[in-house]
């Protein structure tokens, strides 16, 4: 429920825009072009399978797994913030 200066739609606009911008994020992170033979990190072997699994991989298992841990604790950002930041 909306309430104040805002009309009744505020607050699905605002998920909607979480939505999108998350959609968005991920499909900048998408890899592109010719997969590499050897991981850009650790220059170690990437899998023949993997590489034609997912067209541009980069990373080798280990080093993927690594960034998306990385990325991971970047995710999450809420728009709207905490409920005990909202009411100091």
């Amino acid at each position: 429920m909306a309430s104040g200066w805002a009309n009744d739609d505020a607050v699905q606009e605002q998920i909607d825009s979480s939505i999108e911008d998350a959609v968005q994020r991920a499909r900048n992170q998408l890899p592109r072009g010719e997969s590499r033979a050897c991981c850009e990190e650790c220059d170690t072997p990437i899998p023949l399978a993997r590489r034609q699994a997912i067209q541009g991989v980069r990373l080798c298992i280990a080093c993927q797994v690594e960034q998306d841990k990385q990325q991971g604790a970047a995710a999450g950002y809420n728009r709207r913030g905490s409920k005990d930041s909202q009411l100091r």
